[in-house]
């Protein structure tokens, strides 16, 4: 927090005491006209910089988001001074700063540079665009007083940081007739097998117990057909257990993101068991946001046979790929999903009913939009 002087406020010193000089070799006519003016300013700056108190910074939250989305970050500064200010905020990996079409914003370095003028309490910000998986860093942040002239400075270093969490991206995952998933979705969302409620065609990936034989017996001409049950209001539920080998966990978060979504999607209770952390079975939109938020914090690493054995669906991601276990059949996440360069964007509701009329407690995710 040491005063220093500025380049300008050098080279005034520099004028000034030349001047002083040159007052003494010609005249005190000169030393009046140019150097009280550059000592009565050196001297306001060193005292406007000196009297200034260490200004307080407050951050507000930054809202967490999908790779791609954007956010402002702000912190509210307060002074008890006027003085002028230079402000910049460190920013870790996993974010970029955008550049401002505002003059007094700029960036050095990778971080933001903001221009402002501290009177009482006022806001500054900027702009970042999510890039990575994971909780990344912002801040501390830096402010650099100075006089009006730009004479004299002071620096202040803060210790306050904040986070941003960036959500995996989440895929649509395939559910339609003779889908991978299509029958074990049923199964855990609770389908009465008792319950007939009507006939389709036969379509690849459909579970040979669903065929109707009687309907084939009598027409053994014709394509297979499948028995398609009721649903009961019963909810299902299920545990999502995943591992995956060092440097897939980028992956494995994916996979997790996207089946889980699905699952909940299709009135599922959901719940995981992850290398680092551990997660009920339960449905709302704040449990969507609580288990995003556990992918985009998931670690790498191998879980134990028995919590591997508990689980419905097992999801590991090694050198050979990723893959769905799920009643011993092995399915790639790639043949689950579609396109894969059709992500969903970040859930942006905020509290919103769960869609079986379940109070959310707080609000969460919205559901997903698919984005071309």
């Amino acid at each position: 927090m040491t005063m220093r002087l500025t380049i300008r406020g050098w080279t005034a010193l520099f004028v000034a005491v030349v001047s002083l000089a040159m007052g003494w070799a010609f005249g005190p006519r000169a030393l009046n006209a140019v150097v009280v003016p550059l000592a009565v300013v050196l001297l306001a700056g060193l005292v406007a910089v000196g009297r200034a108190d260490r200004p307080e910074i407050r951050r507000a939250p930054v809202p967490e988001g999908f790779a791609g989305d954007r956010r402002t970050v702000e912190l509210e500064i307060e002074s008890s001074s006027a003085v002028s200010a230079t402000v910049c905020d460190d920013v870790g990996e996993g974010v970029t700063v955008l550049e401002s079409d505002d003059e007094t914003t700029a960036i050095e370095d990778g971080a933001p540079v903001v221009e402002t003028t501290l009177v009482g309490e006022g806001r500054v910000g900027y702009e970042i665009r999510l890039e990575e998986r994971g909780e990344h860093r912002l801040g501390p942040a830096t402010i650099t007083v100075s006089d009006l002239f730009g004479l004299v400075r002071r620096r202040f270093a803060d210790e306050g940081t904040t986070t941003v969490l960036v959500y995996p991206r989440v895929y649509e995952v395939r559910s339609g007739p003779g889908s991978d998933i299509r029958a074990v979705t049923e199964a855990l969302a609770g389908q009465d097998r008792e319950a007939f409620d009507h006939l389709r065609e036969y379509q690849r990936g459909d579970s040979l117990r669903d065929v109707h034989w009687k309907s084939a017996a009598k027409r053994p001409d014709a394509d297979l057909v499948v028995t398609e049950y009721a649903d009961t209001e019963e909810t299902g539920s299920a545990t999502i257990a995943a591992e995956c080998a060092p440097d897939r966990d980028d992956d494995l978060a994916t996979a997790v993101a996207s089946v889980a979504i699905h699952l909940l999607e299709a009135d599922i209770d959901v719940g995981l068991a992850l290398p680092n952390a551990d997660y009920e079975p339960g449905s709302g939109r704040e449990h969507s946001r609580r288990l995003l938020a556990a992918a985009a914090r998931l670690e790498a690493g191998e879980l134990e046979a028995g919590r591997r054995a508990e689980a419905d669906v097992v999801i590991r991601s090694d050198a050979d790929g990723t893959r769905i276990v799920i009643d011993d059949r092995s399915i790639p996440f790639e043949r689950l999903v579609e396109e894969r360069d059709r992500a969903t964007t970040a859930y942006d509701g905020l509290g919103a009913p769960d869609r079986r009329g379940r109070d959310g407690h707080g609000g969460g995710p919205d559901e997903p939009e698919v984005t071309s």
